[in-house]
């Protein structure tokens, strides 16, 4: 068991000064984005005329216009830029890139048939043969054709019921496709884009997008870890056993408190070992960081969690992060409810044991299918008992019905609960029950805080 509350609450007992969000003022730039390519394309088109042919064609440049630089956002929120997970989240950061991936190929499938569509109809000839005229006969069409192509199958592979019949690590390795696609689709472009042939600014322009979102992805996803690994050495220190099918991780390094992590943050991390080797995936950690020791609490529900269980001392870990902008840097009150599923406890018992707080002022409720799957159970007394912190818990009943979380039963539990700020992790199904019932409660979404990467 890992015990650093003391000193890492030292390091967050300042006045509450919470940070404000990034989200706004991120969303308002990147659709004053979005208007400035329309007006790209405005600039570029003198006559709108009746007939069908330009219609079609100008519809197509737009959506060629819009997909192009909806790619740019997609590979800007690939980057994992630090700051822009900290301050906004990475759940929501991971949603944003979604939500902007879908566009994107929506306005890429557009384009394409559109493009088509109007060429065709200004020579006259059949659809097809005006697709075998531009793939064979316009400057960097193959390679924008075989962009396409990767871009359609990667957003197939990424289509809810689909992914989830799909492995992790298949998806993931998939999802790199993503760049080969951008580098051969950008090129097309610049040599056919009539925004971008005879006009130098909006070349630079251009460039300068894609080329500030290229550089960050490197820096934040090659170099930035490669350092960090570099730097600390990690490796696995060993491993213990918490309940049926949970396992915690303690990972040994170097000068580990330079790492800037938090409680409540997670890394990505990848196992040098045999069938862990080539996965990458995101846990929290379970406990406050030490200089010398990070742990991390994984349920095993899957090949990779299951292999974690019989990790090796000494194997070499790879890191990525931290990520994640459940901290204290959030809360915004004195008195603070937590409340955990699954294993959405590993980030809030690091938060139990280090937010600052008074006797009374920290609640933790842990949801959980049956007893024997509190895991960390009693670390969590031990930290409730020495804080003066309340700690509950909430099992299905004998006939297997599960308690719900209710506005009436958190006033029960919480008369004054919306002068809380609030923390929430775990499943879909308990995050959004628990978010609707402490809004009719009268909590602030301002006041609640979950990363869940499902929501």
């Amino acid at each position: 068991m890992l015990h650093n509350g003391r000193a890492a609450r030292r390091q967050t007992m300042r006045a509450i000064r919470p940070q404000r969000s990034g989200a706004l003022p991120l969303l308002i730039l990147g659709w004053a984005g979005a208007a400035a390519v329309m007006a790209l394309w405005w600039q570029n088109t003198p006559l709108v005329r009746m007939a069908l042919a330009e219609w079609l064609t100008g519809a197509g440049r737009l959506t060629g216009l819009l997909g192009g630089y909806m790619i740019a956002i997609v590979v800007l929120l690939m980057a994992r830029v630090p700051a822009l997970e900290r301050r906004v989240g990475s759940d929501r950061v991971a949603r944003w890139h979604a939500m902007s991936g879908r566009y994107a190929i929506c306005l890429v499938i557009a384009h394409v048939p559109l493009t088509i569509a109007g060429y065709a109809a200004q020579a006259q000839v059949d659809f097809v043969r005006q697709t075998v005229d531009m793939v064979t006969t316009f400057p960097r069409m193959i390679e924008a054709t075989a962009g396409t192509v990767l871009f359609l199958i990667i957003g197939f592979v990424s289509v809810g019921m689909v992914r989830r019949r799909v492995a992790y690590e298949t998806w993931y390795y998939l999802h790199l496709l993503t760049y080969v696609a951008v580098y051969l689709t950008f090129w097309h472009q610049l040599a056919t884009g009539a925004e971008f042939v005879g006009d130098a600014t909006a070349r630079t322009a251009w460039y300068v997008l894609y080329g500030a979102a290229g550089a960050l992805l490197v820096w934040y996803r090659v170099l930035t870890p490669i350092r960090l690994n570099q730097r600390h050495r990690m490796q696995v220190h060993s491993t213990v056993y918490e309940a049926p099918g949970v396992v915690s991780v303690l990972i040994s390094g170097r000068r580990l408190h330079r790492l800037g992590a938090e409680p409540g943050q997670f890394f990505r991390w990848r196992f040098r070992t045999s069938g862990l080797r080539w996965s990458s995936n995101p846990y929290s950690l379970s406990a406050p960081p030490r200089p010398d020791l990070l742990r991390i609490t994984v349920r095993a529900n899957g090949e990779h969690s299951e292999a974690l269980s019989r990790l090796e001392p000494g194997t070499r870990v790879w890191a990525e992060g931290p990520y994640g902008a459940m901290t204290a840097a959030r809360r915004s009150k004195e008195k603070v409810l937590m409340i955990a599923g699954g294993a959405g406890i590993t980030p809030m018992r690091a938060l139990f044991e280090t937010l600052p707080g008074g006797p009374g002022d920290l609640t933790l409720l842990y949801r959980a299918s049956k007893t024997e799957d509190l895991a960390l159970w009693a670390e969590l007394r031990e930290i409730a008992s020495a804080r003066g912190a309340r700690l509950l818990y909430a099992v299905n009943g004998p006939d297997g019905v599960r308690p719900e979380i209710t506005t009436d039963r958190l006033r029960e539990l919480l008369p004054d609960i919306e002068d809380h700020d609030v923390y929430v992790c775990g499943p879909t199904g308990l995050a959004r029950q628990t978010y609707d019932a402490l809004r009719a409660a009268g909590v602030p979404t301002r006041r609640i805080h979950h990363e869940s990467f499902e929501m």
